[in-house]
């Protein structure tokens, strides 16, 4: 299976990554951020090594 989810070239803080997951599964933006945001935050949710990743797998903006 594969899964063609690109990095979102308007609503960009950084690289995209959370703007391109919340437009490819219709999430609220905001609160597709700030879930994040709690995620890396707690100690047991790698967050910055997840969001490097992602990073890295998913597609440039086209």
């Amino acid at each position: 299976m594969k899964v063609n989810i690109y990095r979102s070239k308007e609503h960009r803080v950084i690289a995209g990554v959370i703007g391109g997951l919340s437009e490819y599964y219709n999430w609220n933006l905001t609160v597709a951020r700030l879930i994040f945001l709690l995620l890396a935050l707690t100690p047991l949710f790698p967050g910055i090594i997840v969001y490097l990743v992602l990073w890295l797998l998913m597609k440039k903006p086209a």
